[in-house]
């Protein structure tokens, strides 16, 4: 039998095998998707370097073989490019946040700035408006739109000079091109004492309205993080840490593995341990989504910032700093976050060009009012408007603004996408395959009956039933271990032991050979059985184990473990969305029909084996179905990552949340049918999102090349285009998990 590891949430590692790297990078001086586009493609070029930008998060996540490209060399191609990089070390984001508050009251203090020098220029056009003459004295007019053009959108000329100077074209080009024609204009106009109109108040507020755009998308783009950075919260400072006899308050920072913590009524506990004495309830609801406290004593596992209730207990430190579950959990979350959806790939290649194509649209409204309508003013108007209302920041923040929040609020739920492709694909699922053991059941089999054949006796048979499975951590063979230690049956010594995946385990004791395993395996080893015997258990859902020594029968162990509560249930709903339900299982077919039956499941794949689980995935996925798999074990694995989108239940192995698209922090299989329609919400939100940045640029675009869009309104337009997107994304930190019935 298979090896399986019952840690409930033994998250994976990064194997120190694979030979290339990863990290983040802080990017600072992005203003829209263009430079998001034009930063990855500066990184891209380097030799097996793959990078992706999150406009929202402000970060590049890089992958790159060391040695052929390492952190200096990636921070000065994007310097090259005219941003900032700096590496993000771990999970702790203070100074990170910290540099993002300094530039957010800068930027304020120049908007408040701002709002001073343009509100006379706005009281000067809304006079004019009313059929008055000039309020305010020409000369005036251009003292109070200098600053403003100048120093309060030095920012933008920077961003212009950067970009162009690496060949590319962004937000910032728009803003300067747009606003620059209208203050020279008006500059010439007031210097030559011309008998024309002055475009001061255009300049000065649109780059007002523009930095108040930013100012808002800011806010709202730090609170897309927010369930993160409550998960980072959580964690306590200080720990009850036994040392030299005596139990002092340390930090948790300075903890190490091993040490003896302990964590009284109503504290959090410091770090990940086993409880080495004690009883209590934990509430895990933080990690996991789930409401009821789990029982901890002796032995049990406990994990970071997981709130302790009435008892007292006493653990040993095994998960310190970024090794805890939590920690792990926030570096997940982190890199799914960063990750690009497939959906996003036509924004890419659209704000690769969207720039230079508004600058030729307003080249040709500029010419073709002036030569051909004869109107200078106008056609400089209108010009303007076009370069201002074409704002790209909309299309670059609709795609990953939804999958933060929407990935952030499914950590909270205990729901761990691994990347974006999955939620695409999750959304899509019409084929589900489930494993059976830990999956639909509890994953808690249990001993019910001990059959021995004359004369072996009960506890003799037992007695080698424990001999042979101390070797395994298989759910089957902790229930034979769990009934003998109860009783108090102690294992012999063995030698030779071997285990074949889905068939059972054998070894020598004394000198003869003993099987136990199915009763199929058992009769390809020529082993005669009581079939009505094995076949009246099996209908019943229970599993039949039979030990043989050689090719004698000495008996049969009979186990049974309960379907879940919630299966049935979450059956019930999966099919509602849909999709058609397949059991995939090595249990013997009368064992799988009886509980595949009890859950409401007509389809059952039995008695395969693990390598055979991949062949079946892919038979599956020849008609055309995309298929979603959900296991537990290490058996697993291969057909989680064969799947188009692999789900591995919380009380699984590390192997299977490894090679699974989605971690589920709980054993619930309602928890799948939660992420499935939090996928459907997230795809839905990103759709919404594209569908107003697009239709934005496809109705205001053409309005000011026909001179129906001023350009103070095309401002405000375009400054309010990406807070909607953003405010659009955070309507998803309302998604709740369906409530169990």
């Amino acid at each position: 039998m298979a090896d399986f590891a019952s840690n409930p949430l033994d998250l994976p590692v990064e194997s120190d095998r694979v030979s290339r790297q990863t990290l983040d990078l802080a990017i600072s001086g992005m203003t829209c998707a263009s430079c998001a586009t034009r930063i990855e493609k500066v990184l891209n070029t380097l030799p097996e370097v793959s990078a992706h930008v999150n406009l929202a998060t402000e970060r590049a996540h890089v992958t790159f073989t060391p040695g052929l490209a390492g952190i200096d060399v990636l921070i000065q191609q994007v310097e090259k490019a005219g941003y900032g990089a700096q590496e993000i070390l771990g999970p702790d984001s203070t100074a990170e946040k910290a540099r993002h508050q300094t530039d957010y009251r800068r930027d304020l203090r120049r908007f408040v700035v701002a709002v001073l020098l343009t509100l006379p220029l706005l009281v000067q056009m809304a006079g004019m408006f009313t059929g008055h003459m000039e309020i305010w004295p020409r000369w005036l007019q251009w003292l109070l739109a200098t600053p403003v053009q100048f120093w309060i959108g030095a920012r933008f000329y920077r961003g212009a000079w950067n970009a162009l100077r690496s060949g590319a074209a962004n937000m910032d080009v728009l803003v300067v091109l747009g606003t620059s024609m209208a203050y020279l204009y008006s500059a010439v106009i007031t210097a030559l004492g011309l008998d024309e109109h002055v475009y001061f108040e255009a300049s000065a507020s649109i780059i007002t309205l523009v930095l108040m755009g930013k100012l808002l998308e800011m806010r709202a783009k730090r609170k897309t993080s927010g369930a993160i950075e409550e998960l980072m919260k959580l964690q306590p400072r200080m720990a009850h840490v036994e040392q030299g006899g005596d139990v002092k308050e340390v930090e948790v920072t300075f903890m190490t593995a091993g040490d003896v913590f302990i964590v009284r009524p109503g504290e959090s506990v410091p770090v990940d341990g086993i409880v080495l004495s004690g009883t209590s309830s934990v509430d895990e609801s933080m990690l996991t989504g789930e409401s009821v406290s789990q029982l901890k004593k002796t032995g049990a596992r406990v994990f970071a910032a997981t709130l302790n209730g009435h008892g007292m207990i006493r653990c040993k430190a095994i998960g310190v700093g970024s090794h805890t579950a939590l920690a792990q959990i926030i570096r997940l979350v982190g890199e799914a976050q960063g990750s690009k959806a497939p959906i996003q790939r036509l924004t890419d290649q659209i704000s690769g060009i969207f720039v230079p194509g508004v600058v030729g649209i307003a080249v040709l409204t500029f010419m073709g009012w002036w030569f051909v309508a004869g109107h200078f003013t106008q056609a400089l108007i209108n010009a303007v408007a076009v370069l201002v209302i074409a704002c790209p920041c909309a299309l670059g923040l609709g795609t990953p603004t939804a999958i933060m929040v929407g990935m952030g609020r499914g950590a909270q739920a205990g729901i761990l996408i691994k990347n974006a492709e999955a939620i695409e694909r999750a959304s899509k699922i019409d084929m589900l395959v489930l494993d059976k053991t830990g999956t639909l059941t509890e994953g808690k089999p249990a001993v019910v009956h001990v059959i021995p054949v004359e004369p072996q006796t009960r506890q003799g048979l037992l007695k080698l039933a424990v001999t042979l499975e101390q070797g395994s951590e298989h759910p089957l063979s902790r229930a034979v271990l769990d009934l003998a230690a109860g009783e108090g049956i102690q294992p012999t010594e063995m030698s030779g032991f071997r285990a074949e995946p889905g068939k059972g385990v054998m070894a020598s004791v004394g000198n003869e050979i003993y099987w136990l395993g199915s009763p199929a395996w058992l009769e390809s080893l020529g082993v005669s059985l009581d079939h009505e015997k094995v076949l009246a258990f099996q209908r019943a859902g229970k599993t039949v184990v039979g030990l043989a020594r050689e090719t004698e029968l000495l008996g049969y162990l009979v186990i049974a473990d309960r379907l879940r509560s919630t299966s049935r249930q979450a059956i019930t709903r999966l099919r509602a969305m849909g999709m058609e339900i397949v059991m995939l299982t090595g249990d013997n077919a009368a064992t799988a029909g009886a509980i595949a039956y009890e859950a409401g499941i007509s389809q059952v794949i039995a008695e395969v084996l693990p390598q055979e689980k991949v062949m079946k995935i892919k038979e599956i996925q020849t008609h055309g179905q995309v298929t979603g798999m959900v296991g537990d074990g290490i058996n697993d694995a291969p057909a989680l990552a064969t799947a188009d989108v692999g789900f591995a239940i919380g009380t699984g192995s590390g192997v299977a949340m490894e090679a699974a698209d989605v971690t589920l922090m709980n054993s619930d299989l309602l928890t799948v049918v939660d992420a499935i329609e939090l996928s459907k919400a997230m795809l839905t939100k990103i759709r919404q999102n594209l569908f107003f940045a697009f239709i934005y640029n496809i109705l205001g675009i053409p309005l000011a090349v026909m001179g129906l869009l001023n350009p103070v309104v095309a401002g405000a337009a375009m400054a309010m285009s990406s807070v909607s997107v953003v405010t659009n994304s955070l309507l998803l930190r309302r998604w709740q998990p369906e409530q169990k019935s």
